[in-house]
């Protein structure tokens, strides 16, 4: 039996707000698009969750014994400066202002994006296709519609005929939006507006003279529109029926309730079995946001060069306290926040040290109430993971299971009181889930030289000031470091070590 039989996955879907046991269209594979980065500025903190959520997705199952194909776009085109499509494509405005070639801007943002996903220890998408690659897959994707009579050209653009689809179709049936309501809301069309109703949308727009990037097509020179890229992309790699399709609760109107009617349209079926919404960031219980100064770049939280910051915190201190949320719920930053993940995340990482330097061999079992509560925190954590991906859940299981790690080290429980068989698989799940899972890397290990240098230093300092019978300041040396974590034991003849909690 393979893990996915033993432990099922259940996942949230937005298209029915249901729970659902995931049931692959091809069995043993998952299908999974995730709508990409907008390339035209620097990844901020809420974009950061929306890929380590499906870094998660996409990690635990590959870890089930699933064959993954992740499917991540870049939008380098078409990227309006409104959703009502108007304005100027915000790459070729940012390369205007920067006096740039547009793929200047393009590769300079990829090149963060990619800088900062791999910071946080993400792993990299199994495909990733970009907008421009795919123009005139767009451009046939855009004939196939005007011919079934779901889009219209006016002037050199075509848009996608909303309130046509909706005759047979259910435009909103992700959202929940009524096209009734949409039509009364926002602002009315005026004699400039080419749409026939509001609610359509773009599928090519006709480039203006000053328009930089822009391509040959059957209605002129132009380009396409946001959402027809994602569309085109997601059932050329994944087929017109794929598995999970996901990104930011902010893309499910009006981007992906567009991508279901453009691709219901031109294929007759519904793209996506599994809609997957990550929720959003708050700062001190305010949303976070460019206009009210609490926006973070992942630069500024690892210096701790915002205003809004005590002091820098580490990538995986960062990645574990946006694991100790579910992706649905709304998350919290605040530097109290982070102080504790920081701790928690140094307990746990500490525990994956020790375990992986823990052997045992005996094949006698001594203690079955022992080896019944260590198959049962291998049990929870793997129900925790497969109910919805619930990271929260998982690691209070983990802490239970680092617990027990601490208690063999110690020797208040001894290794020898389990049979091997049961140890080694608490073992080997305890490290699968830190590192391959939850994607947690041991950093201590990493600046682990640096820090004994330091530690020399500082044990030098409170050996001369304790010789110098300068007992105030010594203590004062001990009891601050032991506030950063760092714990000082006086041995025998004068001899001073420290361990890190």
């Amino acid at each position: 039996m393979t893990l996915y039989e033993k432990y099922p996955v259940s996942l949230s879907n937005s298209l029915t707000s249901n729970k659902e046991v995931f049931v692959p269209t091809n069995p043993g594979h998952v299908g999974m698009y995730v709508c990409g980065p907008t390339v035209y500025n620097y990844v901020h903190l809420g974009n950061v969750r929306t890929f380590l959520t499906f870094d998660i997705v996409s990690r635990y199952f590959r870890h089930l014994g699933y064959k993954v194909r992740y499917v991540r776009n870049i939008t380098d085109v078409g990227h309006l400066e409104s959703d009502a499509d108007e304005g100027e494509d915000k790459i070729a405005k940012k390369a205007r202002l920067e006096q740039l070639e547009p793929m200047e801007i393009v590769q300079t943002y990829s090149n963060d994006f990619h800088e900062v996903l791999h910071q946080f220890n993400m792993l990299p998408p199994s495909i990733e296709p970009t907008a421009t690659g795919h123009i005139v897959e767009q451009i046939e994707i855009t004939k196939k519609l005007l011919n079934k009579g779901l889009a219209y050209e006016v002037n050199g653009s075509v848009y996608f005929d909303v309130t046509k689809y909706n005759e047979s179709h259910h435009y909103g049936i992700l959202s929940g939006r009524k096209i009734e309501e949409l039509m009364e809301s926002g602002r009315k069309l005026d004699s400039q507006d080419e749409k026939r109703n509001k609610v359509d949308f773009a599928l090519w727009k006709k480039a203006s003279p000053a328009h930089i990037m822009r391509w040959p097509s059957p209605w002129g020179e132009g380009f396409p529109g946001w959402h027809i890229e994602c569309t085109v992309m997601s059932t050329k790699y994944l087929g017109e029926t794929f598995d999970i399709h996901g990104g930011g609760m902010d893309l499910k109107f009006p981007h992906h309730e567009c991508e279901i009617a453009q691709a219901v349209g031109a294929n007759g079926k519904s793209p996506v079995k599994y809609w997957l919404h990550s929720n959003m960031l708050t700062v001190n219980g305010q949303k976070m946001s460019k206009s009210l100064g609490n926006s973070f770049l992942p630069s500024e939280l690892f210096a701790g060069n915002h205003r809004l910051l005590e002091r820098g915190y580490s990538p995986m201190t960062v990645r574990f306290f946006m694991l100790q949320s579910h992706y649905s719920s709304t998350l919290d930053f605040s530097n109290d926040a982070l102080n504790a993940a920081e701790k928690g995340y140094k307990k746990l990482a500490n525990s994956l040290s020790v375990v992986k330097k823990m052997d045992h061999t005996s094949g006698k079992v001594a203690d079955q109430a022992l080896a019944q509560a260590l198959n049962q925190l291998v049990q929870d954590v793997y129900t925790a993971m497969s109910d919805d991906f619930n990271t929260a859940k998982a690691i209070a299981a983990l802490f239970e299971m680092s617990a027990r790690i601490n208690s063999f080290k110690a020797g208040t429980i001894g290794i020898e009181s389990v049979d091997s068989a049961t140890f080694n698989r608490f073992k080997a799940t305890y490290i699968a889930m830190m590192e391959d899972v939850l994607g947690l890397t041991e950093e201590t290990e990493v600046n682990n030289n640096t820090l004994t240098k330091v530690m020399d230093v500082v044990i030098g300092l409170r050996k001369k000031v304790r010789a110098d019978r300068n007992f105030a300041l010594s203590d004062k040396i001990r009891d601050d470091l032991q506030a950063a974590g760092i714990q000082l034991k006086d041995g025998k003849d004068g001899e001073i070590s420290y361990t890190i909690e």
